[in-house]
């Protein structure tokens, strides 16, 4: 079987992430694609090149004026940091990773409860103490044979207790219930720790970055 080329495994991401963050149908662009997201404070929208080109990138910065507009770049950050100005900042790094998705029986650590629903093709995944405090959550978002996992968080005082992988495997499991057959998501360096112990495999780095708005100007 022939693995899926950098786009069409970019395409799955799109596809899924803009089911989990309830954001608008994803445009087709002929560099990638655009996607209202309609947060101004924190994404407007964002433009996704999975094979970015010098050209094209300026040539959607020279276009873009609305602050916190993304872009996101699938190439090592100091590859197109050089390609824009100064009002675009770069984000942390980035990782896109996949997995064959299975069913799975994850351990639930003494002490904790684990509770599972989907709604609107997202599927949630909470961790909580038995005195019901919040110890981890995730959520992922369905496309047809795509999950994508999204959100992952630990609370501090319950790190380094192997909940971020029950969050996963949970997920990935209840994906698998729902049709789902392969696994897409974007990781940060410390997230791709996680998902490389759980079997993902990185495809790509991600580059980030958001268009601040102008000095003086709120």
């Amino acid at each position: 079987m022939t693995e899926p080329d950098i786009r069409e495994l970019v395409r799955m991401w799109v596809s899924g992430w803009t089911v989990s963050r309830g954001a608008a149908e994803p445009v087709d662009q002929p560099w990638g694609w655009t996607i209202d997201v309609g947060a101004p404070d924190r994404e407007v929208g964002r433009h996704v090149l999975p094979e970015p080109t010098e050209a094209e990138v300026r040539k959607i910065a020279e276009a873009t004026t609305a602050p916190t507009t993304w872009l996101k770049l699938f190439a090592e950050d100091a590859m197109v940091r050089p390609w824009l100005g100064p009002r675009w900042r770069l984000d942390g790094p980035a990782f896109l990773m996949t997995v064959p998705l299975a069913p799975e029986r994850p351990a639930v650590p003494a002490g904790h409860t684990v509770t599972t629903w989907e709604r609107g093709g997202v599927l949630r995944v909470l961790v909580r103490t038995e005195a019901g405090h919040l110890a981890a959550r995730g959520q992922a978002g369905l496309a047809g044979p795509v999950a994508v996992p999204d959100q992952i968080t630990t609370a501090p005082e319950f790190r380094r207790r192997g909940l971020g992988a029950v969050v996963m495997r949970t997920l990935q499991s209840a994906a698998y219930e729902a049709g789902a057959r392969t696994g897409v998501l974007v990781g940060t360096p410390e997230g791709r720790a996680l998902y490389t112990a759980l079997g993902w495999t990185t495809h790509s780095p991600m580059a980030s970055l958001v268009l601040e708005p102008e000095s003086g100007v709120s």
